[in-house]
């Protein structure tokens, strides 16, 4: 099973060595909580970190 790692500037959660949203290796394996985020536009808790596409996020990333 593939670690997974967290996107250092937008906090995605990925298995991959790159970003899809970012384009950035800037990846970290050092993160804690995640969230689900269904549809950014109408989501506080999206807005308060920064989501702007569905997907897997991590709420702290160190």
């Amino acid at each position: 099973m593939a670690v997974e790692k967290a996107c250092t500037q937008c906090k995605r959660i990925l298995s991959s060595d790159e970003c899809p949203v970012c384009k950035t290796s800037a990846l970290t394996k050092s993160w804690e909580g995640s969230i689900i985020v269904i549809d950014p536009n109408n989501s506080e808790i999206a807005k308060k970190i920064g989501a702007t596409t569905p997907g897997r996020y991590a709420l702290k990333v160190k």
